[in-house]
């Protein structure tokens, strides 16, 4: 591939480079590799790279040309996240390539070309270093081995110095969801090269620890100038390793990628056990001081009957939220995972499932996939050296997709049949119904996701509609359900939004209890100069769910008078600066910066966009503060203290440090804000903010949600 970082411009240009030889060159090795290897060479983000290509070429001069300062995300939504949305396909971008590789072309290899190498190196390459994800084959980690040997022999041998590998930089084979790693789980090898280079010519540092050979950097490189042409030459070497590699082993790459799909389907046929390090830790403790136990010993410790790896899951079509479970499903269909739908009732283990339920089995090719997506990672506790400091993985720890959406789904630990029908295509949400007609109005599922989107349908109609505080009468919904009037509304109206959005509608008796009143917030959303991924992607939620907000910046926000024109202001991570630090974000100059932009830049600061934002709020506004912007509560002057501080001190990184993972909260139901949630709620969390509150902050309205 190339362009899937628009700004890391040599994946684009070693592209291009690439076809042009490929199709002009005629010496035995190109002949002999157009004879024996499919080559599909894709540019993944075009849009990106156009944008990007644009801003580098608006000075005349060469060596002022820089792709520095990039007004916005070269993804619409997700900038450089465009990498992290793999197993959720939620991009048009990700979409596209995920049915080239996991529903048309199914290729052995995919290698995908990022910036820049690591310090005193000119790339990284495959192999990669532990830990490698529990869920994959074998098979994976051995052939990485081997085309990394190939790449690296060959750089060797044509005095390219300066390649590394596994202890060379951070990168792994543990997290799923980039272009890189989501094949792993598809049996696919994936590789990554990370290459320094810039059109203007930039410098290889002097770094001592890196001029002596040894295992993952077998050829240094001499310190000093570097041009963009040897890093084009550079990919060259490494794209025709990989080619030369495929030809010379087609027949043992088509094998082995037959073997590792049989092998899935054979796991889960069959009662199999992950073993995951908590697990082993304990074994190591049961046994104790070091000792080796017997056969007996593991299949006790490790082989539990009742820790076996399911043999499928089930997603019950009668969960309060079936909308978004459909969701979930097809994120798993534009990953080639096959899904069935139940055409019939039926039970498994003396459960009875309804009509329209989804099976997921585990007897499949994408098998490490679907655990992955279904089951709970266990990252190993991995440190530098016993009491030393932790070593961070690559990307997020944990992610369990089904954890994160909330879906309600059962394990099925045996085998198990039923009256099921593949999924061919995307899976269609349900039509909702309308139940009922001549009461005085109807009510809707709050815990429904789309019931958000046909409420802001009836509300840009300008129908009213009420929020219940206690659950309505004569149909068994939670607090928090919707309520619209039957003279608000037809009947006809109602018809429509079911079949459009997949949302119940129960005639009803009118409330007797108390109920709020909804209009259409007015929605600010906070972005900065270069873009916010953060704030793109809550751009993305907010068009997909038909909310209407404005996007707004730094100097409008420290402008003020911010409540006559909004409702809501949505702070994303990185918007408020910590006390006593600098302002959110990096600015930009004006100079050079088209007009169009010049409003986008600055950040907020504690003089400048805090105080304005705390006189919205005392006005009646309502803030939304996320991830480390939940800071904002310092400046507010509210009862809160960090929850990790000893003596005033927060913990460093070494002392404290949680990469992202899923962590299950405790729902206090105490506030409207939770209608809609069970008693537990699961969310990612990345080092984010902790909080203790102080005594007497119930009474003065902080509380717990």
């Amino acid at each position: 591939d190339g362009g899937l970082h628009a700004t890391e411009v040599l994946g684009a240009q070693q592209l291009m480079e690439l076809v042009y030889r490929m199709v002009s060159r005629s010496d035995p090795e190109t002949l002999r590799i157009l004879d024996e290897v499919i080559l599909l060479a894709v540019q993944v983000n075009p849009d990106g790279m156009e944008l990007v290509s644009d801003w580098y070429m608006r000075e005349a001069d060469p060596q002022q040309r820089s792709t520095r300062g990039l007004p916005v995300l070269y993804q619409k939504y997700a900038g450089h996240d465009n990498n992290r949305d793999f197993y959720m396909s939620a991009l048009a971008e990700t979409t596209n390539i995920n049915r080239v590789l996991y529903r048309e072309w199914f290729p052995q290899i995919v290698y995908n070309h990022h910036q820049t190498g690591p310090s005193g190196t000119v790339l990284y390459a495959p192999p990669f270093r532990d830990p490698p994800n529990h869920n994959l084959d074998p098979l994976i980690l051995t052939g990485l081995d081997g085309i990394g040997a190939a790449m690296h022999g060959r750089f060797v041998s044509e005095g390219k110095g300066g390649a590394t590998m596994r202890s060379g930089g951070s990168y792994s084979t543990w997290w799923n969801g980039g272009l890189r790693t989501t094949p792993y789980f598809k049996n696919m090898l994936g590789l990554l090269t990370e290459t320094i280079g810039n059109p203007t010519p930039i410098q290889i540092p002097f770094r001592p620890e890196r001029q002596i050979s040894q295992g993952d950097l077998p050829l240094p490189v001499e310190p000093g100038e570097w041009h963009f042409r040897q890093s084009i030459e550079y990919s060259q070497t490494a794209n025709w390793a990989v080619l030369d590699y495929a030809a010379r082993n087609r027949d043992h790459l088509l094998f082995n990628i037959w073997r590792m799909g049989m092998n899935s389907i054979e796991r889960g046929n069959r009662n199999t056990w992950t073993v995951l390090p908590f697990e082993v830790d304990a074994a190591a403790t049961d046994l104790g001081g070091g000792r080796s136990g017997t056969v007996d010993d593991y299949r006790r410790l490790l082989q539990a009957p009742e820790n076996r790896d399911p043999r499928g899951f089930i997603i019950p079509s009668h969960q309060a939220d079936f909308s978004t479970a459909t969701k979930f499903v097809n994120a798993l269909l534009k990953n080639g995972v096959d899904v069935h739908r139940a055409t019939m009732e039926f039970a498994v283990d003396d459960v009875t499932y309804p009509a329209g339920s989804y099976v997921v089995k585990g007897d499949q090719a994408f098998r490490p996939h679907v655990m992955d997506m279904f089951e709970p990672q266990q990252h190993p506790n991995d440190f530098a050296y016993p009491g030393g400091p932790p070593i961070p993985p690559y990307d997020n720890a944990g992610w369990t997709l089904a954890f994160q959406m909330g879906v309600e789904f059962d394990r099925i630990l045996d085998g198990f049949e039923g009256p099921f029908e593949l999924i061919e295509e995307l899976a269609e949400i349900p039509s909702g119904v309308v139940v009922g007609a001549g009461a005085a109005g109807y009510v809707f599922d709050h815990r429904d996701n789309n019931a958000f989107l046909a409420l802001n349908r009836l509300l840009a109609d300008r129908h009213q509609v009420a929020w219940l505080l206690e659950p309505p009468v004569g149909v068994d919904l939670p607090e928090g359900a919707f309520y619209i009037a039957a003279n608000q509304v037809d009947r006809s109206r109602l018809m429509t939004l079911a079949t459009e959005t997949g949302v119940d509608f129960y005639a009803v008796v009118a409330p007797s209890g108390e109920t709020l009143r909804l209009r259409r917030p007015r929605v600010a959303l906070w972005d900065r100069y270069g873009g916010s991924m953060t704030s793109g992607w809550t751009r993305k939620i907010l068009e997909d769910f038909e909310f209407d907000f404005e996007v707004v910046y730094a100097e409008e926000i420290a402008g003020g008078d911010l409540r006559s024109r909004f409702d809501v202001l949505i702070l994303e991570d990185g918007a408020v600066p910590a006390p006593g630090g600098r302002g959110g974000g990096a600015s930009a100059g004006a100079s050079g910066v088209p007009a169009e932009y010049r409003d986008r830049i600055g950040s907020i600061t504690a003089d400048r966009g805090v105080p304005e934002i705390l006189d919205f709020a005392r006005a009646g506004g309502t803030v939304i503060a996320v991830g480390s912007s939940a800071r904002l509560g310092y400046y507010a002057g509210l009862p809160l203290s960090d929850h990790l501080a000893e003596n005033g001190r927060s913990p460093s990184r070494t002392e404290y440090y949680t990469p992202g993972s899923v962590h299950s909260l405790k729902i206090e139901h105490d506030s409207p804000l939770t209608h809609g949630l069970g008693d537990r709620l699961d969310v990612l969390f990345n080092n984010s903010p902790l909080f203790d509150l102080e005594p007497g902050a119930e009474t003065v309205g902080v509380t717990r949600l």
